[in-house]
């Protein structure tokens, strides 16, 4: 998929700053990021320095979402009182 701005360098101070704060990032948020990251590097168009920061921010940005999703799926666990449910595409549960 062509990028929107192809042009477009990741700015190493600005994705050092947004380091800082990746553990504050909601899911929908650091996952944003970490495709722009990805259509930024795939496009070919970043120094091998910057391309070097931007795959250090994608990963932390990667572990962060692993870690959210995680998250989530043991707090689905105490929900359902430990044991996850399959269901069927219609939201009726498979018994």
């Amino acid at each position: 998929m062509p990028r929107a701005n192809p042009e477009k360098p990741v700015d190493r101070a600005q994705s050092a700053t947004a380091g800082a704060a990746t553990g504050q990032l909601k899911f929908e948020a650091a996952l944003a990021q970490l495709e722009q990251i990805v259509q930024d590097m795939e496009g070919g168009r970043l120094p091998l320095e910057e391309s070097l920061a931007a795959y250090r921010r994608g990963s932390e940005l990667l572990q962060h979402c692993q870690q959210q999703l995680s998250d989530a799926e043991r707090q689905i666990q105490i929900l359902e009182n430990g044991a996850l449910r399959a269901f069927e595409a219609n939201g009726d549960e498979a018994r």
